[in-house]
């Protein structure tokens, strides 16, 4: 039974590693939360994997920080506050119920808090 667990979450880890390569390629599609998702399936089922994102030269740096502290750098929380309110201004001009809108709004509202709230760290420091 165990196997199927093991499975299930290195699946997982695959799913979210392709989305965070397609993320790599679509301006809109941020990479570094799904390799955050990527890296907590991993962590239950994947070592190798693991370990891999966590050393990786680019991503494991944001990545260390995500899983130790909590932190992400300032410059991904504006890009990303940004991308948001972008998605939501053209929302407008797509033909959509206003419930639909207004609940996707409050929801991108509350993460953008969210996200304005987390402590940040400077892409200067060394982090081991």
């Amino acid at each position: 039974m165990k196997w199927m667990y093991i499975t299930i979450w290195r699946c997982i880890a695959i799913l979210f590693v392709m989305l965070g390569i397609i993320g790599l390629a679509l301006p809109v599609m941020p990479t570094v939360p799904f390799l955050i998702v990527a890296l907590w399936a991993a962590s239950k089922g994947w070592p190798q994997l693991e370990t891999w994102l966590l050393n990786h030269p680019k991503y494991g740096p944001d990545l260390r920080a995500w899983r130790e502290h909590r932190q992400i750098r300032r410059r991904n929380k504006i890009i990303a506050i940004i991308m948001m309110a972008s998605g939501y201004i053209i929302s407008w001009f797509i033909p959509l119920p206003l419930w639909l809108r207004l609940t996707v709004g409050g929801i991108l509202l509350v993460v953008a808090i969210w996200l304005s709230l987390l402590d940040e760290y400077d892409e200067s420091e060394k982090r081991p």
